[in-house]
């Protein structure tokens, strides 16, 4: 198994002219806003959807001029989500670094986020086909029915597992998607091949973010960025917590967990709740699940011709299914 900076490393240069152009994307000479932006731009990430639009748009014309112009939009777009992800979720920490609304407050945080918005905005003007914008804009609106949705069933433990499964294809599987897609289409690959990398970016976009939410279960601190049940601590009930609660016996025990961190707004210890899912099969049946989702990714792609892009999408896929952070 390649670890990701092994599959990145083909694309290195690629990357850095990315890194480059987003950094140079949220430049200001407004103080403030700058500081926040590059905060932000520094923290870092896997840039996985810059990474999927590069590997998707070499089974078109591969350019890296267009390549850019689709890739810095779509990790704005991603990085303006976590900002006001933070303000919602009251979060101290994101990828072992204080967040923008910790550093500074909820309203610089707030601004960066529209600030970084717009700005992708403005960049993708420079891609010439209505249909990249349409997507885009489309998949951004579904975005936002995601998280309010997520805000929706906050506590919520009658909610199912179909509803949980909407949702993170709202909040999560879209944006992914549409990078593979978004990537073979600036690259005028045909629109079949588009559909089949949308397809595989779907169903990764999926299993990572159902990773991710057991991650957040059974992850350390120094792991994940961020205190483990974290997730619960804001009201956000995941796959493996809803998974747990079909044990008749646990059921009781972890309903009276989540009624007192309700009760206590969330600011209160929750090593027992942990205990209680990570003795469950809850993790167990998370990651099956999570595994079918990358089955299905790698078997969206075997109609693709063959070659270094798909199999780098390939390992991609088993890195994401695989995670420990």
């Amino acid at each position: 198994m390649k670890n990701l900076m092994d599959i990145y490393a083909r694309k290195k240069k690629d990357i850095a002219a990315i890194e480059k152009e987003l950094a140079e994307s949220i430049y200001t000479d407004h103080a403030m806003l700058k500081e926040a932006s590059l905060h932000l731009l520094k923290a870092g990430g896997k840039r996985i959807r810059p990474v999927f639009v590069l590997l998707s748009g070499e089974f078109g014309h591969y350019q890296l001029q267009t390549m850019k112009h689709v890739a810095v939009p779509l990790e704005l777009i991603h990085m303006a989500t976590l900002v006001h992800d933070d303000v919602i979720d009251d979060a101290d920490t994101r990828r072992g670094q204080l967040t923008v609304r910790s550093k500074w407050d909820n309203r610089i945080a707030m601004y960066t986020g529209d600030y970084i918005f717009a700005k992708a905005l403005g960049v993708i003007t420079q891609i010439h086909k209505p249909a990249v914008h349409q997507i885009m804009s489309k998949a951004i609106v579904e975005m936002s029915i995601g998280e309010m949705e997520q805000i929706r069933f906050f506590f919520n433990h009658e909610q199912t597992i179909r509803d949980y499964l909407l949702r993170i294809r709202r909040k999560t599987a879209l944006l992914i998607a549409i990078s593979c897609q978004l990537g073979a289409l600036a690259a005028d690959a045909p629109e079949w091949v588009s559909n089949k990398l949308y397809a595989f970016g779907y169903n990764v976009g999926m299993a990572f973010q159902i990773r991710d939410d057991i991650l957040d279960l059974i992850g350390t601190e120094k792991q994940i960025g961020k205190p483990p049940g974290s997730d619960v601590k804001q009201g956000n009930i995941t796959i493996p917590v809803l998974f747990a609660l079909r044990d008749a016996a646990l059921k009781p025990l972890i309903l009276k967990e989540l009624e007192r961190i309700q009760l206590l707004d969330g600011q209160t210890d929750v090593s027992r709740f942990l205990d209680l899912i990570r003795n469950s099969d809850g993790i167990d049946k998370s990651d099956v699940l999570s595994q079918k989702y990358i089955d299905k990714a790698i078997a969206a792609l075997d109609p693709l011709p063959n070659s270094r892009a798909k199999q780098d999408l390939v390992e991609v896929a088993y890195f994401i299914g695989n995670r420990s952070y």
